[in-house]
C-alpha cells in the first residue's frame, strides 16, 4: 500500500503541477477556435495519460500469472506443469543471466501463491501486499474502510481544487466519475469471478483497480480544465443585463421628465393656435378656428408612462439585489448527501 500511495501522490503532483497548467494554456480563450481547443486539450490529456500509464505498467513487476505463463482459469495441474518447465529453464545452474537467482526466486514465489487456493484469491483481489499482510476476502469492513479513506481523500482534494462557481460543473463530473469508479471497484472486490476467462486472462482484479486509481488524477484535472473552459456565469450575465436595463430605464425617465417640463411650459403659455381656412367654390369665406389644447391629456399620459417605467425600474433593482444575494449560496449539498447515502447503503447491504 505504501508504494501505491507514493505512486498516487506522484501522479497527483504531475497532473496538477504540469498537465493542468499546460491544458489550461491550450484552452485559453482566443488561442484556438472553441471546438479545436476542446479537441486539442482532450487529445493532450489522453496522450499524456497513455504514455505515463504505459511507462508505469512496464516498470511494475510482472504478476504471478505472467511469470508462470498461466491464466486465471488455469488448474493446479496446469500451474504445476508450467512451473516444472520454467524451473528447469530459469534454474541458476542453467540460466546464465546476472539476475538468475532473482528470476528463480520470483518464479518460486509465484508458484507458491497460485497453488494455494486462498492466497490465489487474495492475490487477485489485493495484489502482492494483500498476500504479505495476510488479508482476507471476508474482511469486508476493512476493505470498505480502505475504500472510504481513498475516496474521501480524493473527494476532499477535488472539492478544494474546484472551489468557486466556475468549478461546480467540474466538481459534478469528478464526483460522478468517482461514483462510477467506486461501483466498479466494489463489483470487482465482491464478485468471485467478475470477468470471463477470455477477457485479459492474465490480468487480476487488483490490477484493474490500480489502473483506475492511476488514471483518476488525469480524469480529475481534465474535468477541471474543461469545466472551467465551458463554464458560463449565467448569474453574472443576467446581472449585467439587468444593470444595463436599469440604466436604460433611468435614462428614459430623465428624458420623460424633460418632455413633461416642456409640455407644462407650453400649457402655461396658452398653447399654440391651429388655424384653418375654409373656402367655398362660390366665393369662400375665411375663418379662424381656435383649437384649445387639452392640457391634461399629454401631461397625464406622460405621468402614466413615467409611473410604469418607475415601477419596472423598481422591479429590476429588486431582481439585481436578489441575484447579488444568491451569488454566494452553494448548491452542492444535495450531491454530497447522495455520496454519503450511497456509501452508507453499500456498507449495510454488504453486511
Amino acid at each position: 500500500m505504501g508504494e501505491d500511495s507514493s505512486d498516487g501522490l506522484t501522479s497527483f503532483l504531475f497532473y496538477t503541477l504540469f498537465v493542468y497548467p499546460s491544458c489550461s494554456w491550450i484552452l485559453k480563450p482566443g488561442r484556438f477556435p472553441r471546438k479545436k481547443a476542446i479537441i486539442y486539450a482532450i487529445a493532450f490529456l489522453c496522450a499524456l495519460a497513455f504514455f505515463k500509464t504505459s511507462f508505469e505498467i512496464v516498470e511494475r513487476d510482472a504478476n504471478h500469472y505472467n511469470v508462470l505463463g498461466v491464466q486465471r482459469s488455469s488448474t493446479a495441474m496446469e500451474i504445476k506443469k508450467s512451473y516444472k518447465r520454467l524451473s528447469l529453464e530459469l534454474h541458476p545452474d542453467k540460466n546464465k543471466a546476472p539476475d538468475a537467482a532473482d528470476q528463480f526466486a520470483h518464479l518460486k514465489a509465484s508458484y507458491d501463491v497460485l497453488m494455494d487456493v486462498e492466497n490465489r484469491v487474495v492475490y487477485n483481489k489485493f495484489g502482492p501486499d494483500g498476500v504479505k499482510n495476510n488479508k482476507s476476502t471476508f474482511d469486508e469492513t476493512g476493505m470498505l474502510l480502505e475504500m472510504g479513506i481513498f475516496y474521501a481523500t480524493w473527494a476532499m482534494l477535488s472539492f478544494v481544487l474546484t472551489l468557486g462557481k466556475s468549478g461546480n460543473m467540474a466538481r459534478s463530473w469528478i464526483y460522478t466519475g468517482q461514483i462510477v469508479m467506486l461501483l466498479i471497484e466494489i463489483t470487482l472486490m465482491t464478485t468471485e469471478e467478475p470477468f470471463p476467462d477470455w477477457f485479459f486472462p492474465k490480468t487480476t482484479e487488483y490490477e484493474w483497480i490500480w489502473l483506475l486509481h492511476t488514471l483518476f488524477p488525469a480524469f480529475m484535472n481534465g474535468c477541471r480544465c474543461l469545466g472551467g473552459f465551458l463554464y458560463v456565469d449565467m448569474e453574472g450575465e443576467t446581472r449585467k443585463l439587468l444593470a444595463a436595463l436599469e440604466e436604460s430605464n433611468k435614462d428614459i425617465l430623465l428624458v420623460l421628465r424633460d418632455v413633461q417640463i416642456g409640455v407644462q411650459h407650453l400649457s402655461t403659455q396658452g398653447g399654440p393656435r391651429i388655424s384653418a381656412d375654409a373656402s367655398s367654390s362660390e366665393g369662400g369665406t375665411e375663418g379662424v378656428m381656435k383649437v384649445p389644447i387639452i392640457k391634461a391629456t399629454p401631461t397625464g399620459k406622460l405621468k402614466e408612462l413615467e409611473t410604469k417605467l418607475a415601477r419596472n425600474n423598481s422591479q429590476v433593482e429588486q431582481a439585481v439585489g436578489a441575484l447579488k444575494n444568491e451569488g454566494g449560496k452553494g448548491s452542492g449539498l444535495g450531491f454530497y448527501a447522495m455520496i454519503l447515502g450511497y456509501i452508507a447503503l453499500t456498507y449495510f447491504f454488504n453486511n
